[in-house]
């Protein structure tokens, strides 16, 4: 299936709305309007072209940031994969476009924005313990808990030394 990819630059039309699915997966929903504009010769100004109004989703943590840095007029652009649904309200067949997001972005053409990196907790770190010849050492009696166990340390010193 070939998706197709768009930026749209316009504005937040609404308040983004945050919300969790029975997944437990967050996801923000907001809409943008963006209208073009052209210049017209014979009338020497520009004229707004139709706005152009999208849904747009964000899963996960882009859906958590964004319902924290977005708010309502304020200028954005967003790039991702855009569809249209149809759906039937009183026998009446209609159309909604949507945007899945896969970036966000304030529209620094017109304003400033300040950015806070968000760092997400990682396994933690893995260190390898090494003997004098740079051999990773057999650890193994600390991770079961073998440690100082006399009945383990006997059948060490009986087991034959290959």
């Amino acid at each position: 299936m070939n998706d197709t990819m768009i930026t749209i630059v316009g504005n937040v039309v609404d308040t983004p709305r945050r919300r969790q699915t029975k997944n437990g997966h967050v996801v923000t929903n907001f809409r943008i309007a963006s209208t073009s504009r052209r210049y017209d010769r014979e009338q020497e100004k520009f004229i707004d072209n139709a706005t152009l109004f999208v849904n747009v989703t964000c899963w996960r943590q882009m859906g958590v940031n964004v319902d924290q840095s977005l708010k309502k007029g304020q200028p954005v652009f967003v790039y991702g994969r855009y569809s249209m649904r149809e759906y039937t309200v009183d026998e009446q067949v209609r159309t909604s476009y949507e945007l899945e997001a896969i970036a966000v972005g304030h529209d620094l053409s017109r304003g400033t924005s300040q950015f806070t990196r968000i760092y997400q907790s990682g396994t933690p770190a893995v260190t390898v313990v090494k003997d004098e010849h740079g051999v990773p050492v057999d650890e193994s009696d600390h991770w079961l808990e073998l440690d100082g166990d006399p009945a383990h340390d006997e059948e060490r010193e009986l087991a034959p030394a290959s």
